[in-house]
């Protein structure tokens, strides 16, 4: 199946969330999830209507069998994910989180999905979508995926898709902060939009505020920059001036996913043919909506509750 609005990525794991609070070494009970950045975005994507497929590979094991029924039930095209027999599919642990950050243990060394390697057939499927969006995670996690990431957005612009990356930075399956810095900037100055987070953006450019960050990329030909931060909300930057957007006003359970849900409401928006305003607002509603769940995707609205959402929801006052 080829023609997709938006293609992306990477690794999905199984994930393993504790039903008890506390450390993680004393949770008794889990709950079987999904996880990872890209297939958040997928779903986000296929739950307000778009055509999004992702590309990665699973174990031969019942973990791998797991994550593609939950990624097919929501509606994603899996027709070019591989089944790899001889790698197992990567997990997490994750802490009940109660309106906080969840501790996370990962368990993926050696994973099917780090295994990820580029082929004609990719190529293919990537350059005849309308839209790649990918994350600094698959640079970090092997040599064959950083080279993935590579094509894909050599086949994406061959095709004339638009292109998409948040850093999603990942300090610890790095080898050096130096080489993190190093790759995931020669990767974003090769995308359309780059959507940091502020913190990430001081790591990466050394600079302290969204504008000196939003300068950084745009003066090395990014067409667009959005830097989100938290409850301040986000500033975006491009062709239309700086553009803020406030935070919504949500009771948050866990704030993982939330920038997987503000891509995608920003990419789906995009794809809808919507200015930037709109489109910040839909990727900060989504954003929101993606942290009152327990689960990375389980918040993620379909159409209907987007715009409800956006009718009753007001968002907090900018800074």
């Amino acid at each position: 199946m080829t023609g997709m609005d938006a293609v992306t990525f990477g690794e999905a794991m199984a994930m393993f969330v504790a039903q008890e609070s506390g450390p993680l070494h004393r949770a008794a009970t889990f709950v079987q999830a999904t996880a990872g950045a890209e297939t958040n975005v997928a779903t986000g994507l296929a739950r307000l209507g778009h055509r999004s497929g992702w590309v990665g590979r699973l174990g031969d094991d019942p973990l791998g069998r797991f994550i593609e029924e939950e990624l097919g039930r929501c509606g994603i095209d899996l027709s070019r994910v591989e089944i790899d027999r001889e790698a197992p599919t990567g997990f997490q642990l994750k802490s009940r989180a109660d309106g906080g950050d969840p501790e996370v243990v990962y368990f993926r060394r050696g994973s099917a999905g780090s295994r990820l390697v580029w082929s004609e057939q990719m190529r293919t499927y990537v350059s005849t979508a309308r839209h790649l969006h990918l994350t600094g995670i698959p640079l970090a996690i092997s040599a064959t995926a950083r080279d993935f990431a590579f094509q894909a957005i050599a086949a994406a612009r061959a095709g004339g898709a638009s292109v998409s990356f948040d850093p999603n930075l990942r300090p610890s399956l790095w080898a050096s902060e130096e080489e993190m810095v190093s790759v995931v900037n020669e990767v974003a100055m090769l995308a359309d939009w780059v959507l940091p987070g502020v913190e990430e953006g001081r790591v990466l450019t050394g600079q302290s505020d969204p504008e000196g960050i939003a300068e950084h990329y745009l003066a090395s030909g990014v067409t667009r920059v959005v830097v989100k931060n938290g409850c301040a909300g986000a500033v975006g930057f491009g062709p239309e001036g700086t553009v803020r957007q406030g935070a919504f006003r949500v009771e948050a359970v866990d704030t993982v996913g939330a920038g997987d849900g503000f891509a995608a409401g920003l990419i789906s928006a995009h794809l809808d043919g919507l200015g930037i305003r709109p489109a910040l607002e839909r990727a900060a509603a989504v954003g929101a909506l993606a942290t009152t769940s327990a689960g990375d995707k389980d918040g993620l609205p379909d159409r209907e509750g987007l715009e409800r959402f956006l009718a009753t929801t007001s968002t907090l006052t900018l800074q």
